[in-house]
């Protein structure tokens, strides 16, 4: 059984960055997209990036020029570059992993910007 693990998530200020990773407990192959989705309290869980194999990526609107996706597929690992972060990033975010007959999540990391 394949877990995936995130790590980077803390306390930030507004304006500051943080760099979330992703890994997988094994090798996996043909993973098609990877992603993140985050979770703030009393909303439901919602899409913030994700990229293919190919490496084209696609980000909610709200992240839109302020957070970065990328991968290694080597190393089965997806990442989070989150710029200029704000009150409302505040939230669980959970990465996600595509294998071709299943879909795979992580636990999550808490990210919570405040001053």
């Amino acid at each position: 059984q394949v877990q995936l693990v995130e790590s980077g998530g803390g306390l930030v200020q507004p304006g500051g960055s943080l760099r979330l990773s992703c890994a997988a407990s094994r090798r996996m192959l043909s993973v098609k997209d990877m992603g993140w989705y985050r979770q703030a309290p009393g909303k439901q869980r919602e899409f913030v990036a994700a990229i293919i194999s190919g490496g084209s990526t696609n980000y909610a609107d709200s992240v839109k020029g302020r957070f970065t996706i990328s991968r290694d597929n080597a190393k089965n690992m997806v990442y989070l570059q989150m710029n200029s972060l704000q009150p409302e990033d505040t939230a669980v975010y959970y990465c996600f992993q595509d294998s071709p007959v299943r879909r795979y999540w992580g636990q999550g990391t808490q990210v919570t910007v405040s001053s």
